[in-house]
């Protein structure tokens, strides 16, 4: 779905790219700012991110929509898995 409306803006597709919705938890608040500095590296890559306050298990919940080579998403997942307190995995599109 991404693809076809990147395709509908006009804008170029690498076909060395995968489509991929990256689940993370953040249990650490004191994580965030390098989680969002990681967030922001990447930025070029990512399609859309959701955040979800979870304030009953004091946890912030995140689903980041990525479009990007397989070894960017790879790197971004494993910098994220390494911050003290985060949770992550990738879940990947056949496309």
């Amino acid at each position: 779905m991404i693809l076809f409306l990147k395709v509908l803006k006009g804008e170029n597709i690498n076909m060395n790219s995968r489509v991929a919705v990256i689940g993370i938890i953040v249990e650490n608040w004191d994580s965030v700012n390098e989680l969002n500095t990681l967030l922001h590296q990447y930025s070029q890559y990512i399609v859309g991110r959701m955040g979800i306050p979870y304030k009953q298990r004091n946890i912030n919940i995140m689903a980041i929509a990525i479009d990007a080579p397989q070894d960017e998403i790879s790197a971004l997942t494993g910098k994220i898995g390494n911050l003290n307190g985060i949770s992550v995995k990738a879940a990947y599109s056949n496309i």
